[in-house]
């Protein structure tokens, strides 16, 4: 999604005739890693601007770095709702869990569940996720009568599962990650549990459908992005990226997409200094986007 971005944003003279690139720095989503990552960035004065990490818990361990040094961290994955109170240098366009969680909560009272066992993944982001998740679903008059966490490099979900299953739930709920979602969703699916599966938007990938093969059928999930919007601009990214990759995109590259033609067009408009950047997001209107229509901060 970075890479198409780039090479749209290049071809027709760049950002005021110098061309955007970027430095990739692999922190495997370790806070201890993004803080360090964060201390070289700031150090450097080529960039402008930080976009990650890709985890909440990891980007927000360092953002008091970015704060303290006036760098825009721009955390395009971020849903944590206390991601963006690091400070006003600390920026997301992703849809905040206290929007996600009442919509996938309304999703399961559309359809007539009212019980619902939940299997989360055992980090800042999932406990918050689940909380809010168990608020929402309160509010509608169900409940979540059982909640189990699991660590990110963890197989075998059988006794979560069993425990879940004891607690007889109507609907099974995922807060995961496609990779670790579809091996739930297996797991779930050789049990013989018959519940539905619903999950969050975390899990929407091509990928998610390979790694789950036929348990994938019947998951049912929200997303801001999907390849067959007929919008213009939706179908326009859809088929430069298939050309380009030979593959169909998923909700994080339209994302990542959306981030980099964003911030080009506040440097286009505002200019390419830390400073304008952090402006600029503040006073850019309805840039154009795969995934909302159009941004506005």
């Amino acid at each position: 999604g970075l890479d198409l971005a780039v090479k749209e944003i290049n071809a027709p003279g760049a950002i005021k005739g110098r061309p955007l690139a970027y430095e990739f720095e692999d922190s495997q989503s370790d806070a201890r890693q993004t803080v360090n990552i964060a201390r070289k960035y700031v150090a450097d004065s080529r960039i402008v601007v930080e976009v990650g990490d890709f985890s909440s818990a990891a980007s927000m361990a360092a953002s008091p770095i970015y704060q303290s040094a006036g760098l825009v961290q721009f955390g395009f994955t971020n849903s944590h709702p206390k991601f963006t109170e690091g400070g006003d240098y600390i920026w997301s366009n992703a849809v905040n869990q206290k929007d996600e969680m009442p919509l996938l909560a309304h999703f399961a009272k559309d359809l007539g569940l009212k019980r619902i066992g939940a299997m989360f993944i055992n980090s800042d982001w999932g406990r918050t996720a689940k909380d809010l998740l168990a608020e929402a679903v309160k509010k509608d008059g169900g409940e979540v009568v059982a909640a189990e966490g699991y660590l990110a490099d963890e197989k075998d979900f059988r006794s979560a599962i069993v425990r879940l299953r004891d607690a007889n739930p109507d609907s099974i709920a995922l807060i995961s990650y496609y990779p670790d979602g579809a091996q739930l969703a297996r797991q779930i699916h050789n049990a013989d549990l018959k519940q539905p599966i619903i999950a969050s938007g975390s899990i929407y990938s091509p990928k998610f459908l390979e790694i789950a093969g036929e348990a994938a059928n019947g998951v049912m999930t929200t997303v801001p992005f999907f390849p067959d919007d007929p919008r213009p601009v939706v179908q326009k990214f859809v088929k430069n990226f298939v050309a380009k990759f030979g593959a169909q995109p998923d909700a994080y590259n339209g994302r990542a997409y959306d981030t980099f033609i964003l911030l080009a067009e506040v440097m286009r408009q505002f200019g390419t200094s830390r400073q304008n950047v952090k402006d600029g997001l503040g006073k850019i209107k309805d840039v154009p986007s795969v995934v909302y229509g159009a941004v506005t901060f």
